[in-house]
């Protein structure tokens, strides 16, 4: 029985009947006469009928490796074979898009010069299932950290590629008339994060460290932070404004820093309210396991705390502290889209842009550096935590 589970992928046979439906039943692309309407959808199927021979050969050909693949789990080289199947398809979604829009854009040069070709519901539904069961196929094939990692992020290359064929989508028509604020926003985007972060090792680790130490602490901080972590984001910028707004006020000097009401300061101060629990408790469960035989053996060489905390203690905590700040950083990543609503700017204000014009591939041109952002974060803390696991682990 457990032969069979191994040989049988049910992932990718769920992908591929949920890609089914979503090719025949969602909106692969929408064409619309300028870019506020939701424009008529064009479904995959029909885009399809009108392909040349080779398209239909390719597509049957990489029907048939994800065929072999949903019943030979088991073996690396056609789970290799399926992953590559499935980063070509995941291009050539694009591929296809790009070319309708670019054919929509030339009939309707002279008529309508706005108007826009969009990505459907069925285009992103197709592309997280592809992604999904290319990551799927990457560890079946039991590769050790690092390795898997690299190819995981290669599953991109053909992707990346292909991009300039899609210049007549809106999205593309959307970064064109945005390329101006895109860097600065994403580099926005990267500071709010780094000032919060960094103060909330810097705060964290000793209050994690003093825990350890006291008992009471523990018992006092923790809920605190457990409570932190409930409040809505928006609620707690709206709560740190008004005392911020104070501080300015009654300290000129602290204006002229920068600290006030709305802009960074409350942005980065809530942030690092909220990456305070995943770090205290990740360091705190780290110091915890440190033995206390190698911590009695540091102090009967005559180091003191400090230096047991750094050399003995951190070190060998360090692996678990990683788990705790590739979540902080991950769950900041993501929450410093909502501090555009304070005026902190970041890929947040390009996002709201959108949402506030109705134009959702201005949303989605903020929203998909983010979510590129945090699987970055995520996959640098898993090769950090790979290069500093011992042999014996």
């Amino acid at each position: 029985m457990d032969a069979r589970a191994q040989r049988w992928n049910p992932v990718l046979a769920l992908c591929m009947a949920l890609a089914l439906g979503a090719a025949w039943g969602l909106p692969f692309v929408r064409v619309a006469p300028n870019r506020l309407l939701s424009g008529e959808p064009v479904f995959l199927w029909q885009w399809l009928v009108g392909t040349n021979a080779w398209m239909a050969a390719a597509s049957a050909i990489g029907l048939g490796v994800l065929c072999l693949a949903l019943a030979q789990a088991h073996r690396r080289a056609v789970q290799a074979s399926a992953a590559l199947v499935l980063s070509a398809g995941l291009a050539a979604l694009w591929l296809a898009a790009g070319h309708h829009a670019n054919s929509i854009s030339l009939a309707s040069q002279a008529d309508n010069p706005l108007v826009r070709t969009s990505l459907g519901a069925g285009f992103w539904t197709l592309a997280a299932l592809a992604w999904m069961a290319a990551l799927d196929a990457v560890a079946r094939m039991r590769l050790t950290t690092l390795p898997r990692l690299l190819l995981q992020s290669t599953l991109f290359a053909p992707l990346l590629l292909l991009l300039s064929a899609g210049q007549d989508l809106s999205i593309a028509k959307e970064y064109a008339n945005h390329s101006d604020v895109f860097g600065p926003a994403i580099l926005r985007h990267l500071q709010i994060v780094l000032l919060a972060i960094a103060p909330a090792v810097a705060i964290g680790v000793p209050l994690a460290w003093r825990m350890t130490r006291a008992p009471r602490l523990r018992e006092t901080l923790l809920p605190v932070l457990n409570v932190i972590q409930t409040i809505p984001s928006i609620a707690l910028f709206g709560l740190l404004m008004a005392p911020l707004a104070w501080l300015a006020a009654q300290a000129p000097v602290l204006g002229r820093l920068g600290i006030s009401g709305v802009g960074l300061a409350p942005a980065v101060l809530a942030l690092l309210l909220y990456a305070l629990l995943p770090i205290v408790r990740s360091a705190l469960a780290g110091l915890e396991q440190v033995p206390v035989a190698t911590v009695t053996a540091a102090r009967a060489m005559g180091m003191t705390p400090r230096q047991v905390l750094w050399h003995v203690e951190l070190p060998l905590a360090l692996p678990v502290l990683l788990i705790g700040l590739r979540t902080a950083v991950v769950q900041t990543t993501g929450l410093a889209a909502v501090t555009a609503l304070v005026g902190a700017g970041g890929l947040g204000s390009i996002m709201f842009d959108g949402l506030f014009s109705a134009a959702n591939e201005l949303v989605m041109l903020g929203v998909i550096p983010i979510v590129l952002l945090a699987l970055l974060a995520d996959y640098f803390f898993k090769a950090l935590s790979t290069l500093l696991e011992t042999p014996d682990a």
